[in-house]
């Protein structure tokens, strides 16, 4: 008899442990802070609070070496490599817009001229991701679940909405410029659910845009950004100083009230105002199906491109985001459940440093000049090849060529593009050039090969690629200041992978991992399948 009670008391602890836990999240949350540097996350740490971003770096993973593993690092290929697991060679977006060699036309990575806007305006609202080839984490949740787990999108950008959600979400949402309205497309349903209606009767964009954008703390105590007013900045369309305090209320009169907003760190926090809702009125995370809800914050790269990583601007918003992190954060405990919840931040890219910046470091960089050179090189083939018009477009850091022309001339495709190749290589600031068909499957070591390789999509992109030499951008920044991104340098690719929440171990690796790892590691903590086109693995660390 003693023996059988102690054994019923050296098991309760069991029981008890077993009766709290499960064995899956409610609620996975995807956070995309698009254009964010790794770095971000410790050169203003100082200046950061203990439940934003410290709350996952201290408490949850954090891979410090993850990195995008293609070219172009760019909005919607950033969403969807991190969704699908793999690179745009299989998922096929390639690009923000892209040149459609059949149609002879640019079109945009989530466009769709069979859906309708619905809550908003004009062709915002003809998107979907019928461009998207392979499936996402977020598809295969639906279909593990058949349709019991509900997956919402979020974001100020359609494509930083649409592709995390997937093809079959319960939402997808994101803002209109036009209207202040937070909308979604025909392809989803017909009619604005009226907790996003009631949203939108708030009017948030024109109180967030009322007063000033001040820093949140004394700017001289902001000493890891450079000084705050630099002419190479890109103040609101470069018709404003680029120094605090901005005037939002005046901005607004000349560049409207929502394009304001997205401008400001403000928009960042009208997107948490809505995830919480969203969370509220869709009861995600309330029952013992898994849910997931897919954020995406945009402010970051709009300000990014025009002020630069090491702007007083850019410094600012992730100090106010890191406060909206942490309001998130909390309302995710109160409303699911401390423990119950699973988080992933990333970004769908980095940026480049202004190039005028670092010529005051000294460092010898340029504009690559596309006025003098895309005509140059126009004019040069056909010379060449005693034809005309046999360069179809260029877009992308991509040539296409007019295969018709060439086939009814008969003019040899591959000389082509070997004498395109080296004519580019002959250019001021060109770092390389291939013929797309002879990477496209390229399997060795070179790494810069490899990542260019892996964007290529046979059936969407160019005959020629090539890449700029470190730091160049293109004379569009030059015109029109600020910087962009999209190389495979390490300024570009170098983003945060952090986990936190149900299933996650405290810790650290500086292993290298590439940002498609984030699909089959979710995958593999909720035990589903993992994306159709998945390239990635799950990230070890996280599971030994």
């Amino acid at each position: 008899m003693r023996n059988f009670i102690l054994l019923i008391l050296l098991t309760l602890p069991l029981f008890s442990v077993s009766s709290q836990s499960t064995d899956k999240p409610k609620l996975v949350v995807g956070i995309v802070v698009d254009q964010m540097r790794y770095e971000f996350l410790h050169r203003f740490d100082e200046h950061y609070t203990d439940g934003g971003f410290k709350r996952l770096t201290s408490k949850g993973f954090s891979f410090r070496n993850a990195h995008f593993n293609y070219i172009p690092t760019k909005t919607g290929p950033g969403h969807a490599s991190v969704y699908t697991g793999t690179t745009p060679r299989v998922h096929g977006v390639i690009a923000n817009d892209w040149y459609e060699k059949v149609q002879n036309k640019m079109i945009y990575c989530v466009e769709d001229l069979d859906a309708s806007g619905v809550g908003g305006s004009g062709k915002i609202g003809q998107r979907s991701p019928r461009n998207l080839l392979s499936s996402t984490i977020t598809d295969e949740l639906k279909i593990h679940y058949q349709n019991r787990s509900k997956v919402i999108g979020l974001s100020l950008k359609d494509r930083g909405s649409i592709l995390p959600a997937g093809h079959n979400p319960d939402g997808a949402y994101w803002f209109d410029e036009a209207s202040g309205n937070f909308m979604t497309s025909s392809f989803y349903t017909n009619v604005l659910p009226d907790w996003v209606g009631k949203f939108n009767s708030r009017k948030l964009s024109t109180q967030y845009t009322n007063g000033k954008w001040e820093t949140l703390m004394d700017i001289n105590t902001y000493v890891e950004s450079a000084r705050d007013n630099r002419d190479y900045e890109n103040a609101f369309f470069m018709d404003l100083e680029p120094t605090f305090p901005y005037k939002l209320n005046s901005i607004r009169k000349t560049f409207g009230v929502h394009n304001t907003l997205v401008y400001s760190p403000y928009g960042n926090t009208i997107l948490v105002d809505f995830a919480e809702l969203a969370i509220e009125k869709e009861q995600l995370g309330k029952d013992e199906i898994t849910d997931f809800l897919a954020i995406s914050f945009s402010s970051t790269d709009k300000i990014g491109h025009e002020f630069g990583p090491y702007s007083k601007e850019i410094q600012d918003t992730y100090v106010r985001l890191d406060r909206d992190l942490d309001r998130l954060f909390n309302y995710l405990d109160e409303q699911v459940g401390e423990g119950e919840w699973t988080v992933f931040l990333t970004a769908d890219h980095a940026i480049a440093e202004l190039p005028k910046y670092l010529n005051e470091q000294k460092q010898s960089v340029n504009y690559f000049d596309n006025k003098q050179n895309q005509p140059l090189l126009k004019k040069s083939v056909d010379e060449k090849f005693s034809a005309t018009g046999i360069i179809e477009n260029i877009s992308n850091r991509q040539v296409f060529l007019n295969h018709d022309l060439l086939r009814d001339q008969n003019i040899d495709q591959v000389e082509v593009k070997k004498y395109i190749v080296d004519l580019l290589l002959e250019m001021e600031g060109v770092s390389s050039a291939y013929d797309t068909r002879e990477i496209e499957r390229y399997h060795d070591t070179n790494l810069d090969v490899g990542m260019l390789s892996a964007g290529i999509n046979s059936k969407a992109s160019g005959d020629v690629a090539y890449t700029l030499l470190p730091g160049w951008l293109s004379d569009y920044n030059l015109y029109h200041k600020g910087t962009n991104h999209g190389t495979g340098y390490s300024y570009d690719t170098h983003v945060p992978m952090l986990f936190y929440g149900w299933g996650i171990k405290k810790g650290s690796t500086v292993n290298y991992h590439p940002i498609t790892d984030i699909a089959p590691t979710i995958s593999t903590l909720l035990n589903i399948k993992f994306p159709s086109g998945c390239t990635g693995q799950p990230a070890a660390e996280l599971f030994d």
